[in-house]
């Protein structure tokens, strides 16, 4: 087990790699680049858009048996989070005897690069997505698992051969061997019961700690979260750190205590409650979007188009909530389907449901030191049927000029139950309740484009914004309503 000292240990290609003197706010790609010379590994944009810094990062699975891998973008990932961990860069695809692996073989055999800035991140993307699958992977997957990587250079029509024909490679050269880690991971795998003081206090041990006071901790349960947020209720929580990773390489943020939620294994699971799903706080994207794919196809569709496989794989559905962007791509959705959030402040439990969350642009009703616990995502009803669509200048990789959602059933033809929700009209997502009552016990031919027009302009204050006028989103807010109302002229209603 680790033991307070200070130092981020991580597991690197069948060494321990200790970390010392790093601040807290050191991001993997700096540490891999300037202290373990990994120079594969590029810095494009330090935003977490382009894909040259794309790495592996590893825990043990379940059956402490093997690594689960995720590819994450280093540029975004702050050090400390990965105590505990391991960790593969585009070096460690280099086998015993030299020679390369398949991806990194057949990026060369079909042209896949030319200045080569961009490759070692596209070669790590790929072979991401290579390390667990059954079959080989079709073109919409293997597009997927590129959609984070930007090449100026070649086009990507050869680094898609080169993934397909790579992927014809057997699973075993594939596969990243770690079986060297495996033991070691077990040596540095973090405490996941609390540590108590003489006086029977919970002390949640820090990984980097600053003369000063500030410091990076990882609490290993929901008890040692709660207590330390009551001590420290303004401590920024980190989970997938696409946010704060930003807010670390642009503005240069330092937050005096760093909480990070990687660890806490009660925030990292997904419950069947019967009616609804309790999804946890550190929950990411990606785990979600497999949950709501088959259910929610729409919804699937709008995580999908979030952002990168890197992204998807560390953001989490609660921290998107929390962060409260005024074009924040999950809530919508959420709303529509009448989402609840779990809020726990020490040992004080409530539930708000997702419409009564935001406040304002970035607030909400969360207090000192309180966090979100769960989301609790309702399954679908009978007769439900649930759209959603994402409006963007590019339709991969951009930020929304808006989404909308709606939830609405079929009673004798006219539409019943309706709940609709934008981002991008208003200060924060919401519901659209004006234009509800517009669509409620309505036939959908009864439904004009006017009648909701006037709805807009009521329900909403005219602005234009960086990605799109007030002309254009309230133009597309009527017409995704009206194409979700035609659609339902050719849908069935329960027997």
């Amino acid at each position: 087990m680790s033991e307070v000292t200070n130092t981020v240990r991580f597991v690197l290609d069948g060494k321990i790699i200790e970390a010392q003197g790093e601040r807290r706010t050191t991001t993997v790609l700096d540490y891999l680049r300037e202290q373990l010379h990994r120079t594969g590994t590029k810095e494009g944009c330090a935003e977490g858009d382009c894909g040259a810094c794309v790495v592996m990062v590893g825990e043990l699975n379940a059956t402490g048996t093997g690594v689960n891998y995720i590819p994450v973008n280093s540029c975004l990932q702050l050090l400390p989070s990965l105590d505990g961990k391991s960790i593969k860069t585009v070096e460690s695809l280099k086998k015993a005897d030299g020679s390369l692996h398949p991806v990194q073989q057949e990026m060369a055999s079909c042209h896949g690069t030319q200045c080569g800035f961009c490759t070692p991140g596209i070669v790590m993307s790929l072979t991401s997505l290579m390390q667990d699958l059954r079959v080989a992977p079709t073109r919409q997957q293997i597009n997927d698992s590129l959609s984070g990587n930007l090449c100026r250079c070649t086009g990507y029509k050869p680094i898609v051969e080169a993934a397909i024909r790579a992927s014809e490679a057997p699973a075993a050269d594939l596969k990243i061997d770690d079986s060297a880690d495996v033991p070691l991971l077990k040596e540095i795998k973090r405490a996941t019961v609390p540590v108590y003081n003489l006086e029977g206090d919970i002390v949640v041990q820090p990984v980097v700690r600053t003369r000063k006071g500030s410091e990076f901790v990882s609490p290993a349960t929901l008890v040692e979260l709660a207590e330390y947020l009551i001590e420290y209720p303004q401590a920024t929580l980190l989970a997938g750190s696409t946010e704060i990773g930003l807010q670390v390489n642009k503005t240069f943020s330092r937050p005096e205590h760093i909480v990070y939620l990687g660890h806490v294994t009660e925030l990292k699971k997904i419950e069947d409650k019967g009616p609804s799903w309790r999804i946890g706080a550190a929950v990411s994207l990606a785990e979600v979007e497999k949950l709501v794919e088959r259910p929610y196809p729409d919804f699937g569709e709008v995580l999908r188009r979030f952002g990168s496989p890197p992204i998807r794989s560390t953001a989490t559905l609660a921290g998107n909530i929390a962060n409260g962007s005024p074009i924040g791509d999950s809530m919508p959705c959420l709303l529509a389907l009448g989402a609840t959030v779990h809020l726990r402040r020490g040992d004080k439990k409530r539930a708000v449901t997702l419409d009564k969350f935001y406040t304002g642009q970035k607030k909400s009703v969360m207090q000192p030191g309180e966090f979100i616990e769960a989301v609790e995502l309702p399954k679908p009803k009978d007769g439900q049927v649930f759209r959603a669509h994402k409006i963007s200048k590019r339709f991969e990789q951009d930020i929304s000029a808006t989404c909308c959602a709606m939830v609405y059933e079929l009673s004798a033809g006219k539409l019943k139950n309706v709940k609709l929700a934008y981002n991008g009209l208003a200060p924060s997502p919401c519901r659209a309740p004006k234009l509800e009552a517009v669509l409620e016990g309505k036939l959908p031919a009864e439904v004009s484009a006017a009648a909701l027009d006037a709805a807009i302009a009521a329900s909403f204050v005219a602005r234009d914004g960086l990605r799109a006028t007030w002309t254009y989103r309230a133009l597309v807010a009527r017409n995704l309503v009206l194409q979700f109302v035609e659609e339902s002229l050719n849908a069935k209603e329960p027997a």
